[in-house]
């Protein structure tokens, strides 16, 4: 019987993780995408260019994260800040670690034009490489309780 609830409790937290993953996913990919687009209108130095978009996925995931803390358990900006930053943090840290890296390894940075293929190409492979790399790490934090999904 402890086998089997364990089991459960095991692929309860993959769902969970996996859910927190697309979660985080969804703000890095509106601040990447925003961020390799901007840099490459703009003509900006690949490292330019990486450091705007991994700003930007910051902002626009910690909002994500932020806003159903503040929403619906009644907290402050303060409050749910310190309540999801560490789990934030690392998850989207590990994103845009992994997608910065595919993106350039694939040349969607590079690329003449967001209206390219490749840039596409390449913000694709990124973003189910991001979400691979972040899941397991999604995982432990909420093993670990360093993150609550909100």
């Amino acid at each position: 019987m402890e086998t089997q609830v364990h089991k459960q409790n095991s692929d309860n937290n993959l769902i969970t993780s996996a859910h927190a993953t697309l979660h985080c996913l969804t703000g890095c990919v509106i601040g990447e995408v925003t961020g390799l687009s901007i840099g490459l209108l703009l003509g900006l130095s690949v490292w330019s260019t990486i450091i705007l978009a991994t700003s930007l996925a910051y902002i626009s995931g910690f909002t994500l994260g932020l806003l159903p803390v503040m929403k619906h358990k009644k907290k402050s900006f303060l409050e749910a800040l310190k309540m999801i930053w560490l789990g934030e943090a690392i998850s989207i840290g590990v994103m845009e670690i992994v997608m910065n890296a595919v993106d350039y390894a694939m040349g969607g940075m590079q690329a003449d034009s967001i209206l390219s293929p490749i840039f596409w190409i390449a913000i694709v492979v990124a973003v189910i490489a991001g979400f691979l790399a972040a899941w397991p790490v999604n995982w432990w934090l909420l093993s670990k309780h360093l993150k609550k999904c909100h």
